[in-house]
């Protein structure tokens, strides 16, 4: 798959690290784009706290968008590992080529779509007269990188899902670190506020996307981008692998922007852009925590994919028993970290001690469940990279309808704040009917592939 670690031989525990950890740590950094926006325009003097409750209602519509590079990027990276693992090459650069121009047309389309709706979109979604100027001004301009954004996320998929882990990496850690640097210039220095955040983070994209393409154009590069070869009847299997990453992604915004507008109806004029602030700066929180485990089993979906492409089924079992021990204790660390560093982490957004210290409170009752968490991105991402969708959504929209149901009803009987427990419901639950579907699955979906032979 790719010169420096061969996925069918070498040991699967160092495989695992050497794959997941550069992966998750790329995650981890790309959180950066969306929570050091957040971070500076907390502080600016004068209307902080109330423009960061106008980036928390726009910031889940961006990430929607966003999420259709998932559904391109994590719906081709495992076909194209198939297709290399079981020896087609050609067919697995023409999977690149489809995905690099599926990315392009998706932008084609969202790009006007929402950028034309997006202040009846954001009064519907959580927005209040105050928000809104900021929330339409910082979504506006986050559109016109649209394009960006989606081949800068999709296309690293590609990449890291050749075992070139330390290259995905890279290109999201210049983006981000570009970020870093030119949000306050334009924030503060150009004096553009929330305007300057967004065109920061577009900048910041762009620097992401070459780099992605340039890896998959690289002589060292085994599964290349080449712009032609481009197969049509890919489309479907795509959107179909695909689908699960794009709902977990997709209805994780959707969730948030369900929760933003139940905060807003149930706080009422005195808590309703109060309680968006906070929950802005949990979610800050919760994608710091989250996405590193995305990136971890992103990281490893080209390993299982490949080993079950090539019939390797011993390998395959390993791999996800490694993965999950390995997240299992990263979560079991963030778990500690939350209960003694919320506080902390709070401040990083604001100075008001009544958003601090509720914004603490609502991160701990937010993240109460994140331990069974891991057992629930393991479960989806696996089923996923073994192309068994008819698993691997239902999982996904397990742990979407309940934590809908709970963010619904639970402010209706016992108000606002009560919205934040539906995160630890829904969490707990999923890793429970999962687990169960994993236990029991797994042994048929291999020995059903060992009778079935080679054939993809």
């Amino acid at each position: 798959m790719g010169r420096r670690y061969d996925l069918g031989k070498d040991r699967i525990w160092p495989l695992v690290l050497s794959l997941a950890l550069p992966t998750a740590l790329a995650q981890a950094v790309n959180v950066l784009y969306a929570i050091v926006d957040r971070m500076y325009i907390g502080h600016i003097a004068g209307y902080g706290d109330i423009a960061l409750a106008g980036v928390g209602v726009a910031a889940p519509i961006a990430a929607f968008i966003s999420s259709f590079a998932s559904l391109i990027g994590m719906g081709g990276a495992p076909i194209m590992a198939m297709r290399e693992g079981h020896g087609d090459h050609e067919a697995a650069e023409g999977i690149v080529t489809t995905g690099f121009y599926l990315l392009l047309l998706s932008s084609a389309i969202l790009t006007p779509v929402f950028f034309l709706t997006r202040n009846p979109i954001l009064l519907a979604f959580g927005a209040s007269t105050a928000t809104l100027p900021y929330a339409s001004e910082y979504l506006g301009w986050y559109l016109l990188g649209t394009p960006f954004a989606l081949l800068a996320t999709g296309l690293n998929s590609f990449v890291i899902n050749q075992g070139l882990s330390a290259k995905g990496m890279i290109s999201v850690l210049a983006g981000a670190v570009m970020n870093i640097i030119l949000d306050p210039v334009f924030i503060f220095l150009f004096d553009m506020g929330v305007k300057g955040a967004a065109i920061a983070t577009v900048i910041s994209q762009i620097v992401s996307m070459l780099i992605a393409i340039q890896a998959l154009r690289s002589h060292n590069t085994a599964i290349k981008l080449r712009f032609h070869g481009f197969l049509p009847g890919e489309i479907g299997r795509i959107i179909k692998f695909g689908l699960s990453s794009f709902i977990i992604i997709s209805t994780d915004s959707l969730l948030l922007i369900v929760l933003n507008a139940m905060l807003q109806k149930y706080g009422g004029p005195e808590m309703g852009d109060i309680l968006i602030t906070c929950s802005t700066i949990v979610q800050s929180y919760h994608i710091l925590v989250t996405y590193p485990m995305g990136g971890m089993t992103a990281g490893c979906q080209g390993l299982v994919s490949y080993n079950y492409g090539a019939g390797n089924s011993d390998r395959v079992r390993q791999s996800i028993r490694n993965l999950q021990i390995l997240i299992t204790c990263y979560t079991i660390v963030m778990f500690f970290f939350t209960i003694s560093g919320a506080g902390i982490f709070a401040s990083l957004f604001s100075n008001d001690e009544e958003i601090l210290k509720l914004s603490a409170r609502y991160m701990m009752i937010f993240e109460c469940m994140v331990i069974p968490l891991s057992f629930q991105y393991v479960n989806v991402d696996m089923m996923t990279a073994l192309g068994q969708v008819r698993f691997s959504l239902p999982l996904s929209l397990n742990r979407k309808i309940s934590f809908m149901i709970a963010t619904i009803l639970l402010p209706v009987f016992f108000g606002a704040e009560s919205a934040f427990f539906a995160e630890g419901i829904s969490d707990l639950l999923s890793a429970i009917v999962g687990t169960i579907v994993m236990v029991t699955q797994l042994p048929k979906i291999l020995r059903k592939r060992e009778n079935a032979g080679l054939t993809i």
